[in-house]
């Protein structure tokens, strides 16, 4: 059983998993059959013969997967009586996929910082000798671990995207273990601004100048080294929904702190990705998430390449390097570094809250936390 896309607890038939029946088939190398209703599925489980296997429609299709009341705002009064009876409509449906299987699995790193139906409630129906970790959540579990919990020094991480607002949590857990912290890409300009910088027309978020600065304090008194970009690429006409650059447009590089007005950041400059690399070498842990710039396009892709690299350099000299987060993975694959690194994850959400330090619903389902 799994997820595909975001229907919100309707039917599409484009994102039916029926289309992927034939795939998981081959993958598997067994006979496949499909149950297109969930909730309806016990005929087809009990009519599987040894070694066939059956999938699911896609959960999400149901709104008791992911157990949200539909169609009623949360300023509705009647919200939180609805959110009760959903809750209680999430056990049952949780109940109904147990009861198809002697024991459960969780294998999706990526949805384990949701309490779902199929990926937390539902464990609360096997006893502990039938329900565990996957291999890859083990792996999962195991990487984010080794960055954490043992650590070998320095440890650098890396942290990129366009707002400090939603890694904030995440920053604060880190400059607590961390040696050095990178912050790059689009909260380079939000730093920038909140000492009074120019920024052009730079992405920024102003309702946040106060963390930065706040940010930079905790750096300080934890004694770790905060590595901002010095410079950037900027320019006046960068198309996002081609992700090309606009004919006749400019590309400049300036420092972060004086973009002209008309040009925006868009990626770390020559300065910056030097800065960048030398705080790299020598670490012994290494966690990269969020990318230095706008990597689609292909003319800003220097500054992740930059920190790819270094990366990639300090892993052969025996770091150990964590990516995660959907931008950097496609970072590393599109530099063709993916067999550089020591673990690629798969969760972007869930590697996120567990760096945070968060206990993620998937893992205590199974262990019983």
């Amino acid at each position: 059983m799994s997820h595909m896309g975001k229907p919100k607890g309707k039917v599409d038939a484009k994102k039916s998993l029926g289309q992927i029946r034939e795939a998981v088939e081959k993958a598997l190398g067994v006979p496949v059959a499909f149950a297109p209703d969930c909730a309806k599925a016990a005929d087809a489980a009990k009519a599987l013969k040894m070694g066939e296997a059956l999938l699911l429609e896609n959960l999400r299709f149901y709104p008791e997967e992911e157990g949200k009341p539909v169609g009623i705002d949360k300023a509705d009064p009647a919200y939180d009586e609805a959110k009760k009876a959903m809750k209680a409509s999430q056990k049952e449906f949780a109940k109904t996929l147990a009861s198809y299987a002697d024991c459960y699995v969780m294998d999706a790193f990526g949805t384990a910082h949701r309490k779902h139906a199929s990926t937390a409630v539902i464990a609360d129906y096997f006893d502990a000798d039938n329900k565990m970790l996957g291999l890859l959540m083990e792996k999962e579990v195991q990487a984010v671990d080794n960055v954490l919990s043992n650590i070998k020094r320095p440890f650098v991480a890396i942290m990129g995207g366009s707002k400090v607002s939603s890694k904030i949590g995440i920053i604060e857990n880190l400059l607590g273990k961390v040696d050095k912290l990178i912050l790059c890409g689009g909260m380079t300009y939000t730093f920038a601004k909140a000492h009074n910088g120019e920024i052009g027309d730079s992405i920024v978020e102003l309702d946040k100048l106060d963390v930065a600065l706040g940010v930079e304090e905790l750096a300080k008194k934890n004694g770790v080294e905060l590595v901002l970009g010095s410079d950037c690429t900027a320019t006046n006409g960068l198309d996002f929904g081609t992700m090309s650059v606009k004919e006749g447009a400019q590309i400049i590089t300036c420092p972060a702190n004086q973009v002209p007005a008309g040009f925006e950041g868009v990626d770390a400059g020559p300065e910056s990705q030097k800065a960048f690399a030398e705080a790299i070498k020598g670490a012994k842990t290494i966690l990269w998430n969020g990318p230095a710039g706008v990597f689609e396009c292909d003319a800003f892709t220097a500054g992740s390449r930059a920190i790819g690299d270094a990366i990639a350099k300090a892993t052969a000299e025996g770091a150990f390097s964590l990516i995660g987060g959907g931008d950097s993975v496609a970072c590393v694959n599109k530099f063709g570094l993916a067999d550089q690194v020591s673990y690629i994850s798969t969760g972007g959400g869930a590697l996120l809250e567990a760096i945070e330090g968060k206990v993620l619903p998937g893992v205590a389902a199974i262990k019983g936390e």
